[in-house]
């Protein structure tokens, strides 16, 4: 490869493989190495199904590919190597310009899409349900209201068991109530009143609500970067959502456990903001538990609307994440197996303050 060849091939970011007439791996460059969790050297002359298993008839396609010199996709295949559990991929096979028996196969995940379309699905979910459970919260009220009042004035008329019918009647009437109102405070979230603010102060402030309170029976242990910069957030609202995972995590580890709080920076992440227009989160939070994990069938819906893998559960309180995180320009991701569930909260950096007159 000549100078500028080998400098694209290292900075390629997609894992590359070239692939020679024998199908035999002649050259990978670094993500490739990365993603198959084996060294070029290792990899170099060995058969290519012997290290990369597809779930596809890429021979086929390799034929394909070298007899009509076109590339060729193959979206949503699942590739692994052994060694790692498959992972869903977008494949794409090109013939070399210069070796028209070798190809080129590049490995794209599509994890990390699935995950931002559904961060955003779950947002448009989240809006829905809101407007859903004002309206079904304020029809249902008037109607109740009616009932209890003429469930209190048949009592004053009634004794034995005619009497405690109607108290049954009111008081499962002011429960429903209840209820309702606490579906009418999940739907009544103001936009957040952001400012700077310091994630580790509004972290410290739950963890402590926690530790004195629900979470008093796990072990809480951290893991900050002191060096963060500020985020734009408004903190009652922050506080809500680290409050409410780590409820989740306790609730996980109901015999006991650990929780754990990491925060770090790392760039790369983009989201689309709510005026349309794209943003960096670089400053990631986690929020981790070694509960049971959550149940694979829900996984992929865990921050939709009335989705709970609690038998008592609402479903409401991780959407109300979801939607608070989305109004903060940022985005939340959850990752989760047997032993290891991990929320992850990434926000977008606070401006640089514009220096004042008297600062110049």
């Amino acid at each position: 490869m000549i100078d500028l060849t080998a400098t694209l091939w290292t900075s390629l970011p997609i894992p590359a493989v070239i692939i020679d007439a024998e199908d035999h791996i002649a050259d990978v460059n670094p993500a490739a190495e990365q993603f198959l969790n084996a060294s070029a050297r290792s990899l170099k002359g060995s058969p290519v199904w012997d290290k990369i298993f597809v779930d596809a008839p890429l021979e086929e396609a390799f034929a394909r590919v070298r007899s009509g010199r076109a590339p060729l996709f193959v979206n949503a295949v699942d590739v692994g190597t052994g060694s790692r559990k498959p992972e869903s991929c977008d494949v794409q096979i090109a013939p070399l310009a210069e070796q028209g028996d070798h190809v080129l196969v590049l490995l794209e995940s599509r994890a990390l899409a699935g995950k931002l379309h559904r961060a955003l699905t779950s947002k448009s979910a989240a809006k829905s349900a809101i407007g859903m459970a004002e309206m079904l919260a304020h029809e249902i009220k008037n109607p109740l209201a009616g009932i209890t009042g003429a469930a209190q004035l048949i009592s004053m008329s009634v004794s034995g068991e005619d009497l405690e019918l109607t108290d049954l009647i009111v008081a499962e009437t002011r429960r429903i109530v209840k209820l309702l109102d606490q579906v009418e405070e999940f739907g009544n979230v103001r936009p957040p009143a952001v400012k700077p603010a310091n994630i580790h102060d509004i972290l410290d402030r739950a963890r402590k609500s926690a530790a004195l309170g629900f979470a008093a029976h796990m072990q809480i242990e951290d893991d900050y970067d002191p060096s963060l910069p500020m985020t734009m957030a408004d903190p009652d609202q922050l506080q809500q959502v680290f409050l409410n995972l780590l409820k989740n995590a306790a609730e996980a580890g109901q015999q006991g456990g650990t929780i754990r709080l990491r925060s770090f920076y790392e760039p790369g992440l983009r989201v689309r903001r709510t005026d349309g227009t794209r943003g960096a989160v670089p400053l990631h939070v986690e929020i981790s538990d070694d509960g049971p994990g959550i149940k694979p069938e829900i996984a992929a819906h865990i921050f939709d609307p009335f989705v709970s893998g609690r038998e008592n559960g609402t479903g409401l309180g991780l959407a109300l994440v979801s939607k608070i995180i989305a109004e903060h320009d940022g985005w939340i991701a959850v990752d989760s197996v047997p032993g290891r569930t991990v929320f992850r909260i990434s926000l977008p950096v606070a401006p640089s303050r514009p220096a004042k007159p008297q600062d110049r």
